[in-house]
């Protein structure tokens, strides 16, 4: 599947990138809201399951709007627990970590710091959790997908179109990394998504990506921590990091991984 190879769609905020994959449909909503949120549908026989919530009011309001008289399954809420107003009929689903994340905790600190960023633009409301998730296979509206819980919430592979959506890749703009440790852990699940041959990579801040990509990513990763390794403070290393990648966009979240690094 190559990752330019899609329909698109405009909504009234963001547009949707379809993607056509035989029996099953990938809808890739890029919310254009201003932490770069990508949203998942995936589609079989008409029904759909969403992967992960806007969590910006206009964006809410617009897929809502799209999904408008679809036959929608559920919500698989991982790492974006806010935006309650999104389908707020519809089972959600999640594993118990990642419920408690958005209620107590990193979630929830930064559902608290957006909320206070971006005031009422911001959803702060939580997603309430009808179903819960454990390792392993799932089915849900007809459509297999596979729980691999993770620290903080959880990653869902989806066998039949041949992808594995992550909270955060981003091959050519900064990501949130929570240390030296953490970078190693991420190289490693790069990785293994390399060994395993996943034809996309789908995460909630970027649009679709492939293994080259992942590989672009691990050596990102390698230089974030010798650069890290060779300052002696945020600023430095923020001015050094910009300097080795001048025109990687997420500023906020180089902000973020300075602060992880250097307290």
């Amino acid at each position: 599947m190559n990752k330019k190879d899609f329909t698109t769609v405009r909504l009234a905020r963001g547009e949707m990138h379809i993607y056509d994959c035989g029996d099953v449909k990938l809808h890739a909503y890029q919310t254009g809201d201003p932490l770069a949120d990508e949203v998942f549908l995936v589609e079989k026989e008409g029904r759909f399951v969403a992967v992960e919530s806007p969590c910006f009011t206009g964006s809410v309001t617009a897929l809502n709007e799209y999904l408008a008289g679809r036959d929608v399954a559920g919500v698989l809420v991982a790492y974006h627990g806010a935006g309650a107003a999104f389908l707020p009929d519809v089972p959600k689903y999640a594993t118990v970590n990642a419920a408690e994340y958005v209620r107590q905790g990193g979630g929830k600190a930064l559902i608290d710091q957006f909320a206070a960023t971006f005031g009422s633009a911001f959803d702060n409301s939580i997603h309430p959790i009808s179903h819960i998730l454990t390792e392993g296979e799932v089915i849900i509206g007809g459509i297999r997908f596979v729980i691999h819980q993770t620290a903080e919430a959880f990653d869902v592979e989806i066998p039949e179109i041949n992808a594995v959506y992550t909270h955060m890749l981003g091959h050519d703009c900064h990501s949130i990394v929570a240390g030296s440790g953490h970078a190693d852990a991420i190289i490693a699940q790069l990785r293994g998504y390399i060994q395993r041959g996943y034809d996309l990579i789908l995460t909630s801040h970027y649009t679709p990506e492939d293994l080259k990509d992942a590989e672009t990513k691990i050596c990102y990763l390698k230089e974030l921590k010798t650069i890290a390794a060779s300052c002696a403070g945020g600023e430095e290393f923020k001015t050094a990091v910009r300097e080795r990648y001048p025109a990687y966009s997420g500023e906020t979240y180089l902000n973020m991984t300075a602060g992880f690094f250097f307290g």
